[in-house]
């Protein structure tokens, strides 16, 4: 079996060899990653990269490529690629000239199935889409610098990569019916972060000196409560420090609105990890299962639902508690567990953190289809990953065709103090 790389190991390893790709001064328009890794798949079969070269200076960047400093042995080589091995996987690099950047970008990142429908289309406009090039009815490569004008050969609008699973984004296209996902530059604040009250690396002022340098405009601390599976956890007796700390945070920090949440354990009898009395001082409650085993999914559902009946409970964080490369985690009825979370008003989780991206792909859609209101976070815990985090859960967010419209944080912290108020409001 194909060993696969979880998507944030894959990106360290890619943003890696991308660095050194680009110090050594090779003559480039264009490197980027492509596969599985380009549409932010939550695991990875091969680590792949894209450039564009003149054939004058194709050579002298694949020579620069096997000779890179994280290269162990050449695996690989001809005159459009090479794939090298590192301490960390084998790392590709394809190169296509500028003329037909745009046929074998789309090619190389795929799906397989997304690449199938468009040669599907192209036979019907006289053309013909094979090997990583477009070819006219006489077997000659078209030229198309780019993907949009690839696409606008085939009369479809661009496909966003994160979308491109084979299924209906062809048809979705081509009847006009693509969304406007969601991107990093809608993300008003975020939701779900950890401190060193809990298991988090650094304070409450680095993780808001880092959120403001961000652009955020607010976030929630929300560390592990007192029985989490967690290394460390915020015990009872310690909430009251915690929010004394906070605001003196928000005295120095007027700029940004940090509000004092929790990330609290579902029991496994259902009840919260906090009483009623203790969740209604926080700004917001998350609520999460971190078990790996001994229920079955009816238990589990049951322990969800619980939850979702509080009124102090706000969102349901990372719900199928995956751990990508690992474990496909909980086997749950969604479209139950989601109707619930209609019913309550309570939001749902899409986690950026490498060891969830949960909810992914048609799980997000899903939940998107039948109204549940999504928050997306990086459930970070160090401030040097909450950009790479947030960039993971849009991109999750993103292959399941969630919108700016479906994401509670996209919209101004008022939107979020009187969605918490809606909640509180059934107590």
């Amino acid at each position: 079996m194909t060993h696969r790389l979880p998507l944030g190991r894959a990106h360290l390893l890619a943003a890696t060899i991308l660095r050194d790709l680009r110090a050594s001064h090779v003559d480039t328009t264009e490197i980027v990653p492509v596969g599985s890794l380009r549409r932010c798949a939550p695991d990875v079969g091969d680590v792949a990269l894209f450039a564009t070269a003149r054939p004058s200076e194709r050579e002298r960047l694949l020579r620069a490529f096997t000779r890179l400093p994280a290269a162990a042995g050449v695996l690989a080589h001809s005159d459009d690629g090479a794939t090298i091995a590192t301490d960390r996987g084998e790392v590709t690099l394809h190169v296509a000239p500028p003329a037909q950047a745009g046929a074998a970008l789309v090619w190389l990142t795929g799906s397989i199935g997304h690449v199938h429908a468009l040669a599907g289309v192209a036979e019907t406009r006289g053309l013909r889409f094979a090997g990583g090039r477009l070819l006219d009815g006489v077997g000659e490569p078209v030229r198309c610098h780019n993907e949009e004008s690839f696409y606008a050969l085939l009369d479809l609008p661009f496909i966003p990569p994160e979308v491109r699973h084979g299924r209906d984004e062809v048809k979705a296209a081509r009847e006009g019916r693509l969304r406007d996902l969601l991107t990093t530059f809608h993300i008003r604040g975020d939701l779900h972060m950890h401190s060193t009250w809990s298991d988090g690396r650094d304070t409450i002022e680095q993780m808001v000196r880092a959120s403001i340098a961000l652009g955020y405009e607010y976030i929630a601390i929300t560390d592990h409560s007192q029985r989490a599976w967690s290394s460390r956890k915020l015990a009872l007796e310690d909430v009251a420090d915690q929010r004394a700390e906070i605001e003196l945070v928000r005295r120095e920090f007027p700029g940004i609105r940090v509000l004092h949440g929790i990330e609290v354990d579902i029991m496994k009898d259902g009840t919260l990890d906090f009483e009623d009395e203790v969740l209604a001082g926080f700004d917001i409650v998350l609520a999460s299962l971190h078990d790996h085993g001994g229920q079955q999914p009816q238990e589990l559902m049951e322990r969800y639902l619980s939850a979702m009946a509080s009124p102090y409970v706000d969102v349901i964080t990372h719900p199928a508690n995956r751990t990508p490369g690992v474990t496909s985690g909980y086997d749950l009825d969604f479209d139950r567990l989601f109707e619930a979370a209609v019913a309550t008003g309570t939001a749902m989780e899409i986690d950026g953190a490498p060891g969830h991206l949960d909810m992914d792909g048609d799980v997000a859609r899903r939940a998107a289809e039948a109204g549940v209101t999504i928050v997306v976070d990086s459930d970070c815990h160090r401030s040097e990953w909450l950009r790479r985090q947030m960039r993971f859960g849009v991109c999750t967010a993103r292959r399941g065709w969630i919108e700016p419209r479906h994401v509670l944080n996209t919209r101004p912290v008022d939107a979020v103090v009187d969605f918490v108020a809606r909640q509180r409001s059934r107590a």
